[in-house]
């Protein structure tokens, strides 16, 4: 953990330093009607490029039995057809996350009678538009389609209790990225 840390805020260092290159600091609303805390930075890699990196970061339990625990890095590249930051983009993007499942009901056959402690990772293609604001705001909306690969600790929760049943590992194809966010500039 402490690693990615240093790794994140190496990058956000190297990028708010770097001259004459916008950088946009963002919130994504679907995570935020969630309750889950996310911030991404987005940055200029010349006329048609940007690189964002999203993260977010739930360290707390819905109740005592129920826990939605996870934390999660979303690097990606993205092509703008037009200028950087303005309309129409499509990217390449990566994750990785960990995190502690229990009693909730998920989609890919994760339910609330198990306990789910693990990893994943995986990538993908996304597309997206940015509406334009005003010069420091805009409006992301994003959606991405890949892989993702998950290895977990399986319980069985009974009676408060919990019993392990195994070492999981699932393949997924289907939707890895989704958002509608706002985005502040810093010039």
């Amino acid at each position: 953990m402490k690693k990615i840390g240093l790794i994140v805020f190496c990058c956000l260092v190297s990028i708010l330093s770097a001259s004459a290159q916008y950088v946009a600091v963002k919130t994504n609303g679907l995570y935020d009607a969630l309750t889950c805390p996310n911030l991404g930075v987005e940055f200029s890699l010349g006329r048609h490029f940007t690189g964002d990196i999203s993260g977010n970061y739930v360290p707390f339990e819905i109740t005592k039995k129920e826990s939605l625990k996870h934390w999660l890095v979303q690097p990606e590249f993205r092509y703008w057809p037009v200028e950087r930051f303005n309309g129409h983009f499509i990217g390449l993007h990566g994750y990785y996350m960990d995190y502690v499942f229990k009693k909730v009901d998920l989609p890919f056959g994760m339910n609330k009678d198990h306990a789910y402690d693990g990893t994943g990772y995986g990538g993908g293609i996304s597309y997206g538009y940015q509406l334009y604001l005003s010069p420091r705001w805009s409006i992301e909306f994003t959606a991405g389609f890949g892989y993702g690969y998950f290895e977990y600790d399986k319980f069985v929760m009974k009676e408060g209790q919990q019993e392990y049943l195994g070492l999981f590992k699932t393949d997924y194809w289907g939707i890895t990225k989704a958002g509608i966010s706002i985005s502040y500039f810093i010039k």
